[in-house]
């Protein structure tokens, strides 16, 4: 196992190398991502996305949430990249993530195939339509796209600060849709070892919604955990363990096709996407380590704060009004 992880790091560190020695190709699409280079070197900009990456990734799993969420606003808020670009290299960063935990949860009996493919199948599909219509917004006018990313950050925030998850939601009966569906399972709580077993209510309604959050999820790049775990957990019932495990592996499935529409307008560079890949993968093992000192109650209601105060820096910058600076 250790020699098939090494194994594993070698390979994506060759390939690293390949990418960065082949720079002089890839340095005129970071140029043209980056409007206020200032004339600095190549390196310059991925060195700042991978330390930015490495404090972003521990703080999202101290406060519990995705890296796409958080990198996005932030990015697009902070850094001289044009937003098709940051939109691009979210849903990478996302989508990296969801592919390393992807197997794992399923492997544990956490995440539920049953549960998964039907909202997988509709949110994907809308990604592709949210990712289309992203990019058609962008070359329209590109202060739309930032106006509405600030004002779904804003939303986020709210849907975060007031919404309480439920360890293990009491479903008497399942509706027809899901019964049809056959969305029920069980699973094993390590920690009373008690054999847990849980069905879905409210299935239609929690699908109806799982149509806007892959047009946002596409459109913006954000990824989506952020409203499948309310969704799942909420409106449909599901126990949060397997609401939080689905929703990591649905976001390989969800993400994966937004990002080829992306991928296909030459939208994802890897200059942007590969330090800001790296810096969240290592950035998420040091906030792992550090989840058992921190307070991750306080964490949450920080990163509730930075995430309002980046959809409205974005909303100031798709506006131009100029009020934040």
């Amino acid at each position: 196992m250790i020699r098939n992880a090494c194994t594993k790091w070698r390979i994506l560190l060759q390939s690293v190398t390949v990418i960065l020695l082949l720079h002089p190709l890839t340095a005129g699409a970071a140029q043209e991502a980056a409007t206020g280079g200032g004339g600095r070197p190549w390196w310059f900009w991925p060195l700042i996305l991978f330390v930015f990456c490495f404090v972003l990734g521990i703080i999202a799993v101290l406060a519990g949430v995705g890296g796409g969420v958080l990198y996005v606003p932030l990015v697009s808020g902070f850094f001289p990249f044009h937003i098709d670009f940051v939109r691009g290299a979210g849903l990478m960063v996302a989508l990296a993530g969801a592919l390393a935990a992807g197997p794992g949860l399923l492997r544990r009996n956490l995440a539920s195939l049953r549960l998964a493919l039907p909202v997988a199948l509709i949110a994907s599909v809308c990604s592709i339509f949210g990712a289309m219509l992203g990019l058609y917004l962008s070359r329209l006018n590109p202060d739309i796209v930032q106006t509405c990313l600030g004002a779904a950050i804003v939303g986020i925030a709210v849907l975060l600060l007031v919404s309480k998850n439920t360890e293990k939601p009491v479903v008497t009966k399942q509706d027809a849709l899901g019964l049809a569906l056959g969305i029920r399972g069980a699973y094993l709580d390590e920690a009373t070892r008690e054999r847990v077993d849980w069905k879905t209510h409210r299935t239609l309604l929690g699908l109806v919604l799982f149509v806007f959050i892959g047009l946002l999820a596409g459109m913006f790049g954000l990824g989506a955990g952020w409203a499948n775990i309310p969704v799942l957990n909420l409106v449909m019932g599901v126990p949060l363990k397997i609401s939080v495990a689905t929703s990591k592996f649905l976001l390989s499935i969800t993400d994966t096709s937004a990002a080829w529409i992306y991928m296909n307008k030459g939208c994802v560079i890897p200059l942007m996407a590969i330090p800001s890949i790296l810096g969240l993968m290592f950035g998420s093992f040091v906030g792992v380590r550090l989840l058992s000192i921190a307070k991750p109650k306080f964490i949450r209601y920080m990163v509730i704060l930075v995430l309002f105060f980046a959809g409205f820096k974005a909303m100031d910058k798709g506006l131009g009004l100029g009020i934040m600076g």
